[in-house]
């Protein structure tokens, strides 16, 4: 990059601004608007400028549309509606990954209770009410209505730091995605059934799974699109030394 095209590039801060303060987890897409390879392909390209630790850059990416996206839906749904019967086994899809805490402690547990009853609350989905709570979750399984689907995994051998590295990877590509007008849904539930995604990307057995995530155009329509999480003060979660 020339001096110049650095000059550039800084001066075009206010658009990182907008950038960041307009992503958020987008839960409605347009199904039938789809994204053009090559805007995927240049969200790709700026992700990889994300930093990594000695520059492993250890993130692996799948792309799923059109008839293997739905196919992949079509077999995860299924699998999450099985849960619901009532002689439904206790096959469990997940792979060895610790995601989440095994005990939750405030205030980690308080904020995520907080996020799931706001949504609910949001879409008009009342305690108690299994089925439409049900149907709500399933909606991660259809990527929310998005053309693309990202499946996105790292080798096994990769230690903990490498998910810091991944972590930084996928903010920039939900940045870059904004810069091209689209939108998207980072997605741990797909963690859930990663031995069904797994062998149908044609992941290896030294890869597991890091997260799905929906992109697409937003449905602007939709109720869920004024969806949106708080945030934390800097003063909650800051210390001055």
């Amino acid at each position: 990059m020339t001096k110049s095209q650095v000059n550039t590039v800084e001066r075009d801060s206010a658009s990182v601004v907008a950038a960041i303060e307009s992503r958020f987890s987008c839960r409605a897409f347009l199904r039938d608007k789809p994204v053009a390879r090559r805007d995927i392909e240049e969200i790709l390209r700026l992700a990889s400028r994300a930093a990594s630790s000695t520059n492993t850059q250890p993130w692996k990416v799948y792309v799923l549309q059109g008839d293997r996206r739905d196919a992949l839906v079509a077999q995860v749904c299924a699998a999450h509606d099985d849960a619901l019967q009532p002689d439904a086994s206790e096959t469990d899809y997940r792979d060895a990954h610790d995601y989440y805490p095994e005990k939750w402690v405030s205030p980690y547990i308080d904020r995520r209770r907080q996020n799931g009853w706001s949504l609910y609350g949001h879409l008009g989905i009342g305690k108690g009410e299994k089925e439409k709570m049900h149907a709500q979750v399933q909606r991660n399984f259809g990527f929310f209505d998005a053309p693309v689907g990202l499946i996105f995994t790292i080798d096994r051998i990769m230690g903990r730091g490498s998910m810091i590295d991944y972590g930084m990877f996928l903010q920039t590509l939900m940045l870059a995605a904004r810069a091209l007008g689209l939108h998207t849904c980072p997605q741990a539930a797909w963690n859930n059934y990663a031995k069904i995604v797994a062998p149908f990307i044609g992941a290896g057995a030294e890869e597991r799974l890091v997260c799905g995530m929906s992109l697409g155009y937003a449905d602007e329509a939709a109720p869920v699109y004024t969806y949106r999480t708080p945030r934390e003060s800097v003063e909650s979660f800051t210390q001055w030394i």
